[in-house]
Parts: C-alpha cells; structure tokens; sequence
C-alpha cells in the first residue's frame, strides 16, 4: 500500500488532483491490489504484467461492471503505471498493452422543442423572487447551452445588456463570450430588481438564495430536475440535458456547427459534432414514423 499511499500524496501536492479524483483512484487501486492478491498474494507492482490486468478487466466486465466505469479504472492505474515508472520502481508499463473494453455510442437525452417550450409557455412561476429566479436559471440554461458550473459562477458584471452577451468562465479558466436574445434579456430586467433588493448590491454573484448567498450546484439541480419532471419523461432531468437541449434545437434549425462548438466551449469539434448524430437519430425516428412505406414490409404499398 506504500506507492499507492506516495501516488496519492503525489497527485494531490504535484498534480493538484481534486480530493473526490484522489478517493476515486485510491478505491480503483485498492481494488486492484485486492485483485491481484487474491491470484498472486504479495506479487509486487513490478511483476504485474498485461495479463494479469486484462483478467482484471474480464473479471470488472463479467461482474457487472459498467464499460465506461471500467475505462476509467484503467485510466486510473495507467497514471499510476506512469508515477511508478517516474520513480523508477518498475521498468515496464503493463498497461500499453491492455485496450479498453469497446462501449456503444451514448447519444445525449434532451428535451424535444415542444417539451422545451412548455417549460415557459406552460408551467407557471410565482411572482416571487425565487419564481423569477428560478425560471431566469432555466431560460438562461435554455438559451445559452452554458455548464452548470458556468451559470453557477455567474456574476451580474457577466451581463451586459447592452451587447446581448454574457462573458464565461470555462474549463481550465478559459473565457468566452455567449451572445443572448430578446427574451432572455427581459427576463434578466424582471430579474434584476427583485434580486438587488435581496442583495443590497448591484454587483457580486448573479443567481442567489433569499439570505444572499450564491446558489450552490445542488440547489440549481434541483430546480433544474423540479421543472424538467413537469414538461418531459426523460431520464435525466440535469442541467447538462438543457444544454444537449440548447446545442440540438441549433443544429435541427440551421446552425452553423462551428458557431455551436464556440458559443459551447468545445476544443474539439468532435464534441460537438454528436449533436449531428442526436438530430439523424431522431429524423430517422420521425422517419420511420411517419413515411407509409415503412410499415409495408416491402411489399409494395402505395402513397396515399
């Protein structure tokens, strides 16, 4: 347990790994350790090699382990493999030669228009501070396609009305600029007030609670999945499926993806591009739906 104690303390203080990222590798490797130990009790670090990893991965995958969960477990004791190699306890990196077990392509949940549209044209939210507030975070999730860590982070200097335009703060710090329309702009003016009465400032955070805090991510989920339940039967009722919502009513109406990508924040149009396959996927569900040849089995029926 000593190198995986030292990689803890190593990706901790030398890599800045958060304190959920370091639990989540020290649970993979403990499990590992475990693995191994049972096969091979006290087999060192540097005497594991590819097959005794990829029975590991059989073994995950046949007790019911999610592939994607598997994948990242290997991710996990690649990094360790790398830290090892660093300190030159081991001479070769057994993980080069174990593949990820292959996953189906997970196309992203997100609310049909008419679903979308009912979250403001049919709930009713009270006028109150926290209505307004409330349905200014939906519309905002709504219209931008911004993270929730971005909308949580929010301040009112972000605004500016004058433009139309809302300044990000993205992964890695990174800052970009997403323009918005007429209706989310009344809906900030409703806002506002209500808002500065509450806080007593014109500036500072721009989504708070009653007693003048910034609303944390879980209160935002909430309200996110209160309202999503409301309108739509999907599994998911996240912020994250407001912006594959927002990401492909652009594409469906037009968009160019480049334009999407940017206003998103994605560094590789790859990401971006699986909204393209969100919106074939639903054509040829409307498709096969609607077209009446497509319940003939080839026989040979006729348009009406």
């Amino acid at each position: 347990m000593k190198f995986i104690h030292d990689f803890l303390g190593y990706l901790r203080t030398d890599r800045g790994y958060s304190a959920l990222t370091v639990k989540t590798y020290r649970a993979t490797l403990v499990s590992l350790r475990d693995y191994i130990d049972s096969a091979a009790e006290g087999l060192g670090w540097e005497f594991v090699d590819s097959d005794i990893l990829r029975n590991w991965v059989t073994y995950m995958v046949g007790e019911g382990t999610d592939r994607r969960t598997v994948r990242r477990h290997l991710s996990a004791v690649r990094s360790f493999y790398r830290y090892l190699l660093l300190i030159e306890h081991v001479v070769h990196d057994p993980t080069r030669f174990v593949g990820n077990p292959k996953v189906g392509k997970r196309l992203p949940e997100f609310l049909k228009e008419n679903e979308m549209n009912a979250l403001f044209d049919s709930l009713t939210y009270p006028d109150t501070f926290e209505g307004k507030r409330d349905r200014l975070v939906l519309l905002t999730l709504c219209s931008t396609g911004i993270r929730l860590s971005e909308i949580v982070g929010m301040d009112v200097e972000s605004v500016s009305m004058g433009k139309g335009e809302i300044k990000v703060l993205g992964k890695r710090n990174k800052q970009r600029i997403v323009p918005f329309g007429e209706e989310l702009r009344e809906a900030f003016l409703d806002y506002f007030p209500l808002r500065n009465q509450v806080s007593g400032r014109l500036t500072g955070p721009l989504f708070i609670r009653t007693d003048n805090v910034r609303m944390r991510p879980d209160e935002v989920r909430m309200v996110v999945k209160r309202h999503i339940m409301a309108v739509s039967t999907v599994s998911k009722c996240t912020p994250h499926t407001l912006r594959h919502t927002f990401a492909t009513v652009m594409l469906n109406r037009g968009a160019d993806i480049r334009a999407v990508q940017e206003i998103l924040g994605h560094e590789n149009l790859a990401t971006t591009e699986v909204y393209t396959h969100v919106s074939i996927a639903d054509l040829k569900e409307q498709y096969l739906k609607a077209h009446p040849r497509q319940h003939d089995n080839g026989t040979g029926g006729t348009f009406d």
